[in-house]
């Protein structure tokens, strides 16, 4: 018995974007509709190595990695500026060079931040949203960000020092296995991946770069729930109610701006994809099949 169809074949790419290398993973049918898959921290787009193909049947795929993250260059900070407004607009560079101005978004985590640049700089591009422990609203900074906001409020070298501890190993297991009941359907594959990354000569400093940068993140919410109360994008919330990081009160408020969110809260922690995979993947495909296949 031969096979009913070819299993989709996830191609790595890089593209030049103001002179920087942007590593992206690319699947399915150039002439599908496009979902743009939005990284969180620590990682890249290996969170959605397996979303891909599986979505790839019929949506054309984008699963870029931001500067100073996965495959893409992670440029001299002396000479960069390691901030969301500018991994935003070399995402931005990368849709425009591959010819995307119409895309579905996959938002988690610093994807979140990314994705509502892209989404307030093209208002009307964004055909649907799937939301996945990514934050919109004050309501989802919880304890997690205290000694952050310290640093956000003083900027000193001392309180940013105390946040090095969010780049070590223990932190990284952590963010994986936190909140999850079967740690065994978590791969170590993610930490072994993930922080050797972390761990590259000047990288430290980039972290804290952007961990220092999203306090710009929060004056934009009040533009970004507008965004949702006018344009009304079709969205999907999938997310794991007992992440420490982004805790469940950051989700309920999206029902709020949004009249059509599909609310789905996971008994799981910050990955969602990597102990869930069986119950999202079906969701996300099913959403999009209903509501951007035909956008």
């Amino acid at each position: 018995m031969g096979l009913t169809s070819a299993y989709p074949v996830t191609h790595h790419r890089t593209a030049t974007v103001d002179g920087v290398k942007i590593f992206y993973r690319e699947a399915g049918p150039k002439d599908g509709p496009v979902v743009l898959l939005l990284h969180g921290f620590p990682t890249s787009s290996h969170m959605f190595r397996n979303l891909i193909p599986y979505l790839a049947d019929r949506y054309h795929v984008i699963a870029p990695d931001y500067p100073g993250y996965g495959q893409s260059d992670a440029p001299d900070r002396a000479s960069f500026s390691y901030t969301f407004d500018r991994a935003g607009e070399l995402v931005d560079g990368l849709l425009h060079q591959l010819g995307i101005a119409r895309y579905a978004m996959y938002v988690m985590d610093y994807g979140a931040p990314v994705g509502w640049r892209l989404a307030l700089k093209h208002p009307d591009a964004i055909t649907g949203l799937i939301i996945q422990n990514g934050n919109a609203y004050d309501e989802g900074l919880k304890e997690f960000w205290d000694p952050i906001k310290v640093h956000w409020a003083d900027g000193a070298k001392a309180s940013r020092d105390k946040l090095l501890g969010l780049i070590s190993l223990e932190t990284t297991i952590f963010q994986y296995t936190d909140g999850v009941s079967d740690k065994t359907r978590i791969s170590p594959d993610n930490w072994t991946h993930d922080q050797p990354l972390l761990d590259r000569p000047g990288n430290a400093d980039i972290q804290m770069d952007m961990l220092y940068d999203y306090r710009t993140n929060l004056p934009l919410y009040p533009r970004v729930q507008a965004w949702l109360r006018d344009k009304q994008p079709p969205a999907l919330l999938v997310w794991g109610k007992n992440d420490f990081i982004f805790p469940e009160p950051g989700a309920h408020p999206y029902k709020r701006d949004l009249r059509d969110v599909e609310f789905h809260l996971l008994d799981t922690g910050h990955f969602v994809l990597e102990d869930k995979a069986d119950e999202v993947f079906p969701l996300i495909h099913d959403f999009l099949d209903r509501k951007v296949a035909g956008a």
